[in-house]
């Protein structure tokens, strides 16, 4: 029997499942951000950071596919690009307290863009629909909120994840490079 899915707000008490998720997605970027140099130091820099209430990778900008009984199979962290400067604060702040370089913090999203910042599903689902699932979700929201576009980045290396973008409506929109590796922009109108 397939396990039954819903798609729901994030709550704090959700951090530690959704950081793993999270490092997944976002890769070295996650030691950028952060500020850390090993896995435990980047899972616990992740979920202090996630249980912020205004800060990029907060709780309120996290969408959660939650499995039947209650696991976390999936999350989708997004946020409007005009509030990215304020989002990203606290990170500034916490690399700045440590002496850190703040130049591989950089803006990611333009105002008028509903950014998807991150998405990763549990490597139990893959395959059954629920990124597509994520996505959709991500994009009800932009509407939801009142933005004209959905933006998300995709790793020039990443040709799975870039024909699903371009088979939900997404086209090429300039490049961007954060910790070392080269992404695209994909947009599409919402709304």
């Amino acid at each position: 029997m397939t396990p039954s899915f819903r798609i729901r707000p994030a709550a704090p008490g959700d951090a530690s499942a959704v950081s793993l998720l999270m490092l997944e997605a976002i890769g070295d970027i996650a030691y950028t951000i952060s500020g850390t140099e090993d896995l435990p130091d980047t899972l616990s820099a992740l979920e202090e950071l996630f249980r912020l209430p205004n800060c990029r990778l907060s709780f309120r900008s996290v969408l959660v596919c939650e499995a039947e009984g209650g696991g976390i199979a999936g999350f989708a962290l997004s946020y409007p690009g005009a509030e990215a400067a304020a989002l990203d604060e606290p990170l500034l702040r916490r690399l700045r307290s440590r002496g850190l370089p703040t130049s591989g913090l950089v803006p990611e999203a333009r105002p008028g863009e509903y950014y998807l910042d991150s998405l990763s599903v549990d490597e139990a689902y893959r395959g059954s629909g629920l990124g597509t699932r994520l996505i959709e979700a991500f994009e009800r929201r932009a509407a939801e909120l009142g933005e004209a576009r959905a933006m998300l980045l995709v790793d020039r290396a990443n040709v799975k994840a870039r024909a699903l973008y371009e088979r939900l409506g997404y086209r090429e929109d300039g490049s961007v490079e954060l910790s070392g590796h080269a992404y695209d922009r994909m947009a599409k109108p919402v709304g």
